[in-house]
């Protein structure tokens, strides 16, 4: 590994699926959990206006990943429709909406991306006018507007992500193909398959047969539960004669107990999951086991900082021919701890040691499983129409009835 360079970035001339064909695609983390948590972005709406508001903080943890190994900066323009940013309580003003906010998250991600010979992408997720049940030209309007942006900021790809009903996802990548650009096209399903029904494995045709060049699972599932989603993915596509890339960018909270929707259903959504949180090591173990299932666009969502992203790039650094740059501090598998003064803490800087370790979560008066909600709703049910003014009391006071 000392022979390895310590990079911001191999020069890479070429476009996503040029680097897809000969390696391994690092992506990058989750935005919206990092930065709720640092305080510039609203819990439950989720949506991104802090590029507008709060750009330097946007452009750090772009940085960051940028540093951690990542060769895509996707741009901050996760739920930026129109229709969700008017529902979320977002300000009438031009830009806090979908241009407004996705031509400053271009901009920034751009602005890093060249500091590193990163890819830019423009991603764009499920509408709540498909959730209202309205029609596929009305959907299909809210991505169009999205995807518009995107070109005019000459985005390098684009990621249609965070969908938990391929038909809406087929709709978005009928769309995202019209620009000419690479398209990606990741659910946020586990190994059931979508909210509708359909099987992880026929998500997975389906969405290559409309056209996306990569697919794949986001969002949800933990590291090792999206793998087991990408192996039914895969299974199909090699039965159905498909060749195209495998995405992989899961939560990195441990999920053993959620049930079909993932995450959101579990008790601790989503102000107490820190318990759940995935450890360095177990994103070793996960960027091996996906490179080995043959999945070449790695990288994570919620919950996934830049040394969760460093730990990828360290496992897959051979593969890489680089070690990146956030490295330089770090020594990999905690080689810097035989520098410690504790003895019994020095003996620990070896990764047989960190490889082996059941962490303890320190609280033992909790389970160590949870029992999810799961409603069962979705697109279609009355429940989850999607509207503009806040759930009032009386609102609440339903919901917990329905709850209990």
């Amino acid at each position: 590994m000392t022979a390895l360079a310590w990079s911001l970035g191999a020069y890479h001339p070429q476009g996503l699926l040029q680097r897809l064909d000969e390696g391994v695609v690092i992506g990058d983390g989750g935005f919206v959990f990092a930065l709720e948590k640092r305080g510039y972005v609203k819990a439950g709406p989720w949506t991104p206006e802090a590029a507008v508001q709060y750009p330097d903080a946007v452009r750090q943890l772009h940085r960051e990943f940028l540093r951690a190994g990542s060769d895509v900066m996707q741009a901050f323009t996760f739920y930026a429709s129109d229709d969700k940013l008017s529902n979320r309580g977002n300000e009438s003003s031009a830009k806090y909406t979908c241009r407004g906010i996705n031509d400053a998250a271009c901009r920034l991600a751009r602005e890093v991306a060249e500091e590193g010979n990163g890819l830019v992408a423009g991603g764009l997720s499920q509408t709540p006018t498909y959730l209202s049940g309205m029609s596929k030209a009305d959907t299909q309007k809210e991505f169009q507007k999205q995807v518009d942006v995107f070109v005019e900021n000459k985005v390098d790809f684009l990621i249609s992500e965070y969908f938990e009903h391929v038909e809406e996802m087929e709709w978005a990548i009928e769309v995202c193909l019209k620009s000419g650009l690479p398209v990606v096209a990741s659910m946020c399903i586990g190994p059931e398959g979508d909210l509708h029904g359909v099987s992880a494995g026929e998500c997975a045709v389906r969405m290559a047969k409309a056209g996306a060049h990569v697919v794949g699972i986001n969002c949800h599932f933990d590291p090792f539960i999206t793998l087991e989603g990408l192996r039914k993915m895969k299974a199909a596509l090699d039965a159905a004669k498909i060749k195209v890339h495998l995405i992989a960018q899961p939560l990195a909270f441990h999920t053993p107990d959620a049930t079909k929707q993932g995450f959101i259903d579990l008790p601790e959504f989503p102000f107490g999951l820190e318990p759940r949180i995935c450890t360095r090591w177990d994103m070793h173990r996960y960027a091996r086991e996906a490179y080995d299932l043959g999945v070449r666009f790695i990288g994570g969502c919620c919950g996934f900082e830049p040394y969760h992203i460093r730990a990828l790039a360290e496992e897959l650094a051979k593969e890489r021919k680089q070690l990146p740059a956030g490295s330089e501090k770090h020594e990999q598998w905690a080689g810097g701890l035989r520098m410690h003064t504790k003895p019994w803490v020095r003996a620990r800087g070896n990764r047989q040691y960190w490889e082996s370790l059941r962490p303890a979560s320190g609280r033992p008066d909790c389970p160590s499983m949870s029992k999810p909600d799961a409603w069962g709703v979705t697109a279609g049910d009355e429940i989850l129409k999607q509207k503009k003014g806040a759930t009032t009391d009386a609102e609440i006071s339903a919901l917990a009835q329905k709850k209990a």
